[in-house]
């Protein structure tokens, strides 16, 4: 995600150096990975199942890096965009969680996913700073030959360090279930947060086709000083989010704070119509951080509390592929405003997507404060299933239940509010489970 990421802010700077260069070819040069990505992020999930998860990873991080490569050696934009489709073809993400779930045990699997989460979220902060200071000293080639050298460095690591997995797992919270597509599919209140994915990054990359310019066009902030402006920028927005983030997990109605954040994009991209000098620009960037950087945070979780029991991974699966493609129109749209019209015509467009999402969080179903636990069974053979689940309904605060003999566990939807997990000990005890 690293050497995915990296290239995002500094393409727009060099787009004039690279021959047959155009702002839609820019453009498509940086979303392309999202649409490879979104192609190929549950089929390759699937196939780890059969084929195994250490070859799939491995097979995806040697694709990462024969598109770095292409990137690095070519020198026109369309070996470029090759490049970058390349790069997004190791499309390994949901894999990994998969094998996340088959080496670890159930009771620590969250913290393990929450690891996994977040090394993926600091990715994207600590590439806006690399990718400028590397493109500073090594030009937008020294960024594609350190993501192929990552890559070799991630295969290495994934063939020494990582053991294979002894059993493949079946945690319903990382796998797509072909069998719940449908279910997963028809559910509206799921389409209003995959719509918002895919808005939210397509904010994202439609952002910094023209942050760097925007910054550079200040005339005080130097191409060479822009990591330092985004390190400052990102701490300063996680600073000013704490409050936002304490207020997430006391809010009942998770609606209120995601409203807030796209209206504080909103207002970022009303500022920079009504100026781009210096403060403007830096006052509109540190409020978009805060309300993507949240909001990155609330959406994925609204998601597992709209999901039934067991039906996370099936939904995360078709939510990672909206925001993979959110990206791709991202650059594809951002790269046709500029071409057609120019920095403000794009600043209005996505003012106007912004204006339009907050339309849609006002229809979303009041999410409730709900929770997930993942619950580990034993003497899994001596009652039977239906007992089981019917047990675990009959705890207070227990909404929906799933059990899986087959990896002796349960998985459960529950009112955080009603819930104790104390009392899920008496209910198991009763039907002959623990």
């Amino acid at each position: 995600m690293l050497g995915l990421f990296m290239v995002i802010p500094v393409l727009p700077l060099v787009a004039n150096d690279i021959p047959g260069a155009t702002p839609l070819l820019i453009g498509m040069a940086v979303g392309i990975y999202g649409f490879s990505q979104a192609l190929l992020q549950i089929p390759l999930g699937l196939a780890s199942d059969r084929f195994g998860r250490r070859r799939i990873i491995a097979a995806g991080l040697v694709v990462f890096v024969l598109g770095s490569l292409v990137a690095a050696l070519g020198d026109t934009v369309l070996s470029l965009i090759l490049g970058r489709f390349l790069q997004g073809c190791g499309a390994v993400a949901s894999v990994l969680l998969a094998l996340v779930s088959d080496l670890t045990r159930v009771d620590q699997r969250g913290k393990a996913m929450g690891i996994v989460g977040a090394s993926i979220g600091g990715s994207f902060g600590l590439a806006l700073i690399l990718g400028p200071f590397i493109a500073a000293y090594w030009d937008l080639q020294g960024i594609f030959v350190t993501s192929a050298v990552l890559g070799v460095v991630g295969l290495v690591i994934l063939m020494t360090l990582v053991p294979e997995p002894e059993v493949t797992s079946h945690n319903l919270n990382t796998l797509i279930e072909p069998s719940r597509m449908k279910e997963t599919f028809t559910d509206l209140g799921l389409w209003r947060m995959n719509l918002s994915v895919f808005l939210l990054h397509f904010q994202l990359i439609a952002a910094f086709a023209v942050y760097p310019l925007l910054m550079r066009q200040t005339g005080e902030i130097s191409d060479a000083d822009h990591a330092v402006y985004y390190l400052a920028l990102l701490a300063g927005s996680f600073v000013l989010m704490t409050p936002f983030m304490w207020m997430s997990d006391r809010l009942s109605d998770g609606r209120v704070l995601i409203g807030a954040m796209v209206s504080l994009m909103a207002v970022s991209m009303g500022v920079l119509v009504a100026g781009n000098s210096y403060w403007f620009v830096m006052v509109a960037m540190l409020l978009f951080f805060m309300g993507f950087n949240l909001l990155e945070v609330l959406l994925p979780a609204s998601v597992s509390k709209l999901t039934r029991a067991g039906n996370r991974g099936t939904a995360m699966g078709l939510y990672t592929t909206c925001q993979f493609l959110g990206i791709f129109s991202g650059g594809v749209v951002s790269g046709l405003a500029l071409e057609l019209g120019d920095i403000d015509v794009l600043l209005l467009v996505n003012l106007c997507l912004l204006v339009g999402w907050l339309l849609l969080v006002f229809g979303m179903r009041g999410l409730g404060n709900i929770g997930s636990r993942t619950v580990a069974l034993q003497n899994v053979g001596e009652a039977p299933a239906q007992d089981r689940a019917n047990a675990l309904l009959s705890v207070h605060g227990v909404l929906d239940v799933v059990v899986i003999d087959s990896e002796g566990v349960a998985y459960l939807k529950v009112d955080e509010d009603r819930f104790d997990d104390k009392d899920l000990v008496p209910a198991l005890q009763g039907s002959g489970t623990l």
